[in-house]
């Protein structure tokens, strides 16, 4: 029997010809290049702006390449040279990763201690302290920080260089702080998780990061301190979490 849907090898390459969005990515690539050269004279708020629009912009480019290539795959390699550079004016002093093992810790040696970050929390810090209140210590302390120089010796730094719990090969300080205590298994921990990583240093999309990410903005324009926006923030993933855990249990 002749098959009538079989195409040769041209035929499938002019097929994927037709869906090609090399020229997209490419210009996409240039407009990240005018925004980074741009960054040292824009403020963390006309930043934070500009990643949203260009973030939206590469999902939407993504959801209708469907057949992904080279292309693609330097396009999000660009974004997250991109977004580095961009949270580098967001939120100074990110720290580096680290390059060790992550080991497994009992949360019973970690109950009432004081907790330390750097101030004007973004992402991944208020998602940390979140988790750390939430599922590690419910009675933690939180010192925010000028500088990681002035964390005490006796309190436990996380998210930035040398600190007790930050950046570990590929993985944010929340997900660090999943691994060692035990928690990447929770799946609403581990989509939460995805979402921090995806805004923190790049990634795979979450659908819901766009929208934490401008209510975190929102609410640091608003509100007065740090101790405030966690509160605030800590509603918003305590509704998050019970959202991605009802999605995977269904």
């Amino acid at each position: 029997m002749v098959d009538l849907f079989a195409r040769s090898s041209d035929d499938e390459t002019a097929f994927t010809a037709l869906f090609e969005r090399d020229a997209d990515y490419a210009e996409l690539g240039e407009r990240q290049s005018l925004a980074r050269k741009a960054l040292s004279k824009q403020a963390p708020s006309e930043v934070a702006k500009v990643v949203k629009r260009l973030r939206k912009e590469l999902e939407a480019l993504q959801r209708i390449d469907f057949f992904p290539n080279d292309a693609s795959l330097a396009a999000q390699s660009a974004w997250a040279d991109f977004q580095e550079a961009a949270n580098a004016v967001i939120s100074p002093g990110e720290p580096h990763p680290e390059n060790r093992r992550i080991s497994r810790l009992d949360k019973a040696n970690y109950q009432g201690r004081i907790w330390a970050t750097r101030r004007n929390l973004w992402v991944d810090r208020v998602a940390s302290a979140w988790l750390i209140r939430r599922f590690i210590d419910p009675d933690a302390t939180f010192l925010w920080l000028d500088t990681p120089a002035h964390c005490p010796k006796d309190a436990l730094g996380f998210d930035f260089d040398e600190a007790v719990f930050t950046h570990v090969g590929d993985k944010v300080t929340f997900e660090v702080l999943l691994a060692s205590f035990g928690l990447e298994e929770d799946p609403g921990l581990d989509k939460l998780g995805a979402l921090v990583h995806s805004l923190d240093v790049g990634g795979p999309p979450t659908p819901e990061a766009l929208g934490f990410e401008a209510i975190l903005s929102g609410a640091k324009s608003r509100l007065p301190d740090d101790d405030t926006l966690l509160t605030e923030i800590g509603a918003v993933l305590d509704s998050l979490y019970i959202y991605y855990s009802k999605k995977s249990a269904s």
